[in-house]
């Protein structure tokens, strides 16, 4: 059965500083389409985030480049098997060098926190209870 993928495309200032924070967080780096002007950062079998210098993300629109320091351009949310490892995430990120979200989320059947990465784009990361999913 064939899966869709998401490949999410960030401009960052430095590919190689940002190339250290994501396999600081646990991913890895796949080399087949990484250049000097781009990492592609594996997530997981159907997520990858390309990490594009914004002279070469430039390349790719004609629209002005957010600076996501400032500006909120997408919130990427990902999933997480347990509230722990939420936190254990959040708390790599945090370590590497991004900035922790500003407050966790707990609905009981959800758990969230987010953290900022050295580029200042927003990573959600949530666990939800599978028995409330499932009705």
């Amino acid at each position: 059965m064939y899966q869709q993928m998401i490949f999410v495309n960030l401009a960052t200032d430095d590919v190689e500083t940002s190339k250290k924070f994501f396999t600081e967080l646990g991913y890895t780096i796949n080399p087949q389409f990484s250049t000097d002007d781009c990492a592609c950062v594996v997530i997981s079998d159907t997520i990858i985030a390309m990490l594009l210098s914004k002279r070469h993300y430039a390349t790719f629109t004609q629209k002005e480049i957010a600076d996501s320091t400032r500006t909120s351009e997408v919130l990427i949310c990902l999933s997480a098997e347990s509230r722990e490892k939420v936190d254990e995430l959040v708390e790599k990120a945090v370590a590497a060098g991004g900035s922790a979200g500003d407050k966790t989320q707990d609905l009981g059947f959800m758990y969230g926190r987010s953290f900022d990465d050295l580029d200042g784009h927003t990573w959600e990361v949530v666990w939800m209870d599978p028995a409330a999913v499932q009705g």
